[in-house]
């Protein structure tokens, strides 16, 4: 079978309180990325945070924007993924000229993991674990343990053009009421899927990856979910930004540039701002091209 690619993808277990989501991009990962020229260990550790944030919004319901951050001292100072409910996403990393291949802790120094939700509707959230641990699937398993204590494993791959992953979750006490039989089918399908390679995760269809795994399970995969790159910078939020800054230090850029260039770290789009807007824009009554 063909690969199901740019896409995330709902399954459950029939006979088990246990559910799952499985990812898989290639083009909408290399879009995301193509205004950058990054090394091919940031690429990698880039796509791995990206197919964490979509199976970690998969399993939050709500409304709104989803953001996962590794920040460090380390030579990679930051990777950065912003995901909203409908699957968009848009991603970013910077790293120091003394940046070479490494482990994730050897590149990130001291680092710790933030999960920021900032709903529609409601209040924001944000969660902070320490990056400790050796890969950052292990790093996110520690998130759910402490900060949402859900029993979660995540598997994640990425070569530098296209990443996948998947994840398993217990669900609260329903289809099987016994502690000890609730623990022994957690037991066996993380030791199943335990099993996959990286291989799998990058090349392999969704359905055949999973029957592969779980084969004597009774597997319910539910429809896909596309999966786009989307930036969503505008000349409006750049205005916008702007407004917050002090007015003289614009006005100084711009009798001494004739403009203000404002660049999306996410996609270096450029926005420009000429006098006129400028004016516009602190006696906020926008003129903008």
């Amino acid at each position: 079978m063909s690969r199901t690619d740019n896409a995330v993808q709902r399954f459950i277990f029939e006979n088990t309180d246990i559910r799952g989501e499985i990812v898989s991009l290639n083009h909408s990962y290399v879009d995301a990325l193509a205004a950058h020229n990054y090394p091919e260990v940031v690429r990698r550790l880039l796509g791995e945070l990206v197919a964490s944030a979509l199976l970690l919004s998969t399993t939050l319901k709500f409304e709104g924007l989803l953001t996962l951050q590794a920040r460090g001292d380390g030579p990679l100072t930051l990777l950065m993924v912003e995901c909203t409910d409908q699957r968009t996403f848009r991603a970013v990393a910077q790293f120091r000229d003394d940046l070479s291949e490494g482990t994730l802790q050897e590149l990130l120094g001291k680092a710790s993991l933030l999960i920021t939700v900032d709903p529609v509707k409601g209040k924001r959230y944000q969660g902070i674990v320490p990056l400790e641990k050796e890969t950052l699937s292990a790093s996110l398993e520690d998130y759910f343990s402490q900060s949402v204590q859900l029993q979660t494993r995540l598997w994640l791959a990425c070569d530098g053009q296209t990443c996948g992953g998947f994840l398993l979750q217990a669900l609260p006490a329903s289809v099987e009421l016994s502690e000890d039989v609730r623990a022994e089918s957690w037991k066996r399908m993380t030791a199943l899927a335990e099993t996959t390679q990286d291989a799998e995760l990058l090349e392999l269809d969704h359905e055949t990856l999973l029957v592969r795994l779980f084969h004597e399970e009774t597997v319910r995969i539910f429809d896909k979910e596309p999966v786009r790159f989307v930036c969503t910078c505008s000349q409006e939020r750049s205005a916008k930004i702007i407004s917050t800054l002090d007015r003289k230090e614009i006005e100084s850029i711009i009798e001494e540039e004739g403009q203000v260039a404002m660049d999306c770290q996410f996609c270096n789009h450029q926005y420009v701002f000429g006098k006129a807007d400028i004016d516009a824009i602190f006696n906020e009554k926008p003129q903008l091209h």
